[in-house]
């Protein structure tokens, strides 16, 4: 009974995930979301057979949120404008450095 209901709650994560990103244009707020409702998933299954497999799926989930929340966070602190000077418009090169593929420099 279980993994029906732990399959029903992983198509119900990737649709609320998307869902959550389309109504708030937050991508972190989004992948948080997703991976707590997969997080669920996985407990629900481990609750109804639990395996090595699972153990691990669920392990990985969580260091995957972890790792996602931190590295979101600190683009986002890398993404806030400085102080704006009077009369100063950002230059094209500045967007094209970001827009720029990191592997590519």
């Amino acid at each position: 009974m279980t993994l029906p209901a732990a399959q029903l709650l992983s198509a119900l994560a990737l649709v609320t995930g998307a869902l959550t990103l389309a109504v708030t244009h937050r991508p972190a707020l989004a992948l948080g979301v997703l991976l707590d409702l997969l997080l669920a998933a996985g407990l629900l299954r481990l609750a109804g057979d639990p395996d090595w497999q699972g153990i691990a799926t669920a392990a990985a989930i969580v260091a995957l949120r972890h790792l996602a929340g931190a590295g979101l966070r600190v683009g986002a602190r890398s993404w806030r404008p400085g102080p704006a000077r009077p009369g100063h418009r950002p230059s094209a090169g500045r967007l094209a450095r970001l827009l720029r593929p990191q592997w590519r420099t």
